[in-house]
Order: structure tokens, then sequence, then C-alpha cells
């Protein structure tokens, strides 16, 4: 269907405006004014000439909060009684991304054509991932949208929480090291060459530090498209290697080592893991199915493969404690935790805790990362600094002291 942009004013005189899909501009009028908006101008929307990948390229992408206010807008219907089809289609007109508009316009038909919720979403892997389309499946089954929907609203929003909290605590020591790799390309590219330059016409015997800075300069100045290429090609073969199962696993099990941020990324995958696994069983997904779904929400193939090995020992029979310390993934104090959870059948609850308890360690632990990091940044800078002013100002220093031993 066509995409019409379209403005007009409520009943209190305020304007209202915005884009939706409809199949023609009478039926957008007639549903501005079943909405009490008077319609002002209504004009479809006129597609850049052009292939249509690059029109998907610029359009705004799908995100998280996409999803986050799908969720929590479904929710509200769903409580509210609202059947399904009129849902996704008031959904479908108050959004602007014409990508979800379309993606809503999909589960429409796939609706229209007598398939379930969750089938439909399942046809859209990279928005509804393989956790959430079973937990309305439940829904679906159990006849608890409602609940399903809130729950999953708490869920997306504590992983965007945890997400944006792990951004944050890499954002300051990326920026550092961005301006650092700046700093010293333009001084081996603009700065060493100059003074390369004088101590040539000066014919005099240079320090070795001297020496090594101007031969990395040259080498800059003259094989600049080798480095880059150099980086380049690392940068595709680590993407490929990490884009291998064995890989993968490796890089995901060495990151959780980095020190300081390595703390942070175990500890929100442990929370993940927890409220995802509490929030499925809370739910009525069966244990073991539960287990699958959590391996695949946590996106580390180290904790993946020891949840899968958690779900196998469940399996065989084994308690929850007794798989928990086979995994070798939790501190004491969770599993004297899952231990009581298990004892008082309240195990739901208990991984809760924990995901709280790791929430409230990650934030405390963001927000201290600087203090810890800050000293690493400045040695390392110092240093840098340090070798760069050296190897540049010693032979100015050398022939300072010989120009006055002359004149001694």
């Amino acid at each position: 269907m066509p995409i019409f942009n379209y403005s007009g004013r409520n009943a209190r005189g305020e304007a209202m405006q915005g884009q939706i899909e409809s199949q023609n501009s009478q039926a957008v009028a007639s549903w501005m004014m079943s909405a009490g908006i008077t319609p002002i101008a209504i004009k479809p929307l006129v597609e850049d000439a052009g292939p249509a990948w690059l029109r998907q390229i610029q359009e705004k992408s799908l995100t998280d909060v996409d999803l986050l206010l799908f969720t929590r807008q479904m929710g509200t219907m769903v409580k509210a009684g609202v059947a399904m089809m009129q849902s996704i289609a008031a959904i479908q007109k108050s959004t602007l991304k014409p990508r979800l508009v379309r993606l809503l316009q999909a589960l429409r038909d796939d609706l229209d054509k007598g398939h379930e919720l969750s089938t439909a979403m399942m046809r859209h892997p990279k928005f509804f991932n393989e956790y959430y389309v079973n937990m309305v499946r439940v829904g679906e089954g159990t006849g608890r949208l409602e609940e399903i929907f809130r729950r999953l609203f708490v869920q997306l929003e504590f992983e965007k929480h945890m997400k944006n909290k792990i951004r944050s605590a890499l954002r300051y020591p990326s920026f550092v090291m961005t301006a650092i790799a700046i700093a010293v390309g333009i001084l081996n590219l603009f700065v060493i060459p100059v003074f390369a330059r004088v101590y040539t016409s000066f014919k005099a015997e240079l320090p070795p530090l001297t020496q090594v800075l101007i031969g990395v300069s040259n080498f800059t100045v003259h094989y600049w498209w080798a480095l880059v290429a150099v980086v380049v090609l690392s940068f595709y073969a680590f993407t490929s290697w990490t884009g291998t199962k064995d890989g993968r696993y490796t890089w995901d099990k060495f990151k959780l080592k980095f020190p300081v941020v390595g703390s942070i990324i175990v500890k929100s995958t442990i929370a993940r893991f927890a409220l995802s696994l509490a929030v499925a069983s809370k739910s009525g997904v069966p244990l073991m199915q539960a287990f699958t779904l959590v391996s695949r929400v946590v996106e580390n193939a180290y904790y993946e493969q020891r949840i899968l090995q958690m779900r196998d020992g469940v399996e065989r029979g084994e308690s929850m404690l007794r798989v928990a310390q086979s995994a070798g993934i939790f501190t004491p104090l969770e599993l004297q935790m899952i231990a009581v959870g298990e004892e008082t059948g309240d195990i739901d609850e208990m991984l809760e805790q924990v995901a709280k308890m790791y929430q409230e360690e990650v934030e405390y632990e963001v927000s201290r990362l600087s203090e810890s990091l800050e000293p690493i940044l400045l040695a390392g800078l110092a240093v840098i600094v340090m070798i760069m002013l050296l190897g540049i100002f010693l032979p100015l220093w050398d022939l300072g002291q010989v120009a006055l031993h002359k004149k001694g």
C-alpha cells in the first residue's frame, strides 16, 4: 500500500501530522475524521528515484526501542480488549517509520489469512527473536497474552538498560583511544617529516629513538595505503573469524577477561540470563525449552554453551543447584540463592533477585569505570607523548649542547 503524509488539527486546535499506509487519500481522510482530526493536507509520500536497496539504506532501521514501544502498545491494547487486527492497525497508524509500517502491514496480512500472531511474527526474525515469538505463542496457548506482553516489556526494558550501561562503559575508553590514534597519525604524517627535513640539513648523527620515529614516519607517509589495507584486511579477517562457531566462542570467552570491562560484561550477561529464565518460566514455558531460548538471548557463545550444558543436566534429572555448580559461571552467593529458591520452590523469584543484584552492581561499576580506566589511559598517553617529545627534541638538545661547548 502507498504511504501518505497527513496534517490536520484535533478538537483542541492542536496541529497533528504524521505518516500512514492506506489504500488511498479518501481512506486516510476517513480515518482522520474518525480519530477527531480535521484534515488539512493529505499527500502521497514521494519516494526518491533510485534502486530499492538504496531507499532501504536511507530509511531508518528498526531498533530495540521500536520493539519496546510495540510491546508496550500491544500490552495496553490487549488489556483494553481491543481485537488483534485493530490493535496492530492502530499502532501502524501512529508510527512514522516506513519499515515498521510495512512490517505491521505484513502482520495484518498474515492475521487476515488466518495465521496466529506468533506465526506472523516468526516471519520477521530480525525484529522478533525466537524468545519473543515463543513467549507470544505461550500467551496465545494459555490466553494470557496481556501478561506475556507485560513481562516481555519488563524484559526488553531491562535488556535495553543493560546494553546502554555497557555502551556508556565503553564510550570513554573508545573516545580516548581514538583521539590518541588520530594524534599519533597527525604527528607521523605532518609533524615529524618537518623536523626530519630540518635534522637532515644539520647533517648530524641522530639519536636512535629519533631515527626510529623518522623511519616510522617515512613509512607512514609513503606507504599509508598499505597501513590502511592492513587495517581493513585485519578487520575483515577478525569479523570472518568471529563469524565462525569456534571463533565466536573463543572471542566471547576471551572478552570476559578484559580488565575492568570484562567484569561488567560478565555481570550484565548473568543478569540477562537470570531475568530471561525467570520470565520464561513464570510465563509457562517448559523448563527445557526455556533454557534453549535463554541461551540465544544472552548473545555470548561461551555462556550459551554453559546454559545448554545446564539444560542437559536438568534433562538428566539433576537439580538446578548441581547443574549451576557444574556450569562454572556462578559465584558462591548466586549458588546459595539458587539453592534457597530450589528448596522453597520459588526459583523464579530468586533468579529475579540475582538479576536485580547484578543490575545494581553493573550500574555501580559503570559509574566508577572512568575512575578505574583514567589512570591506565593517562599512563599510556604519557608514555606515547614522552616517546614523541624525546624523539623529536633530543637532537635539538644535543645540537644546543654542542653549540654551547663551541662558544665556551
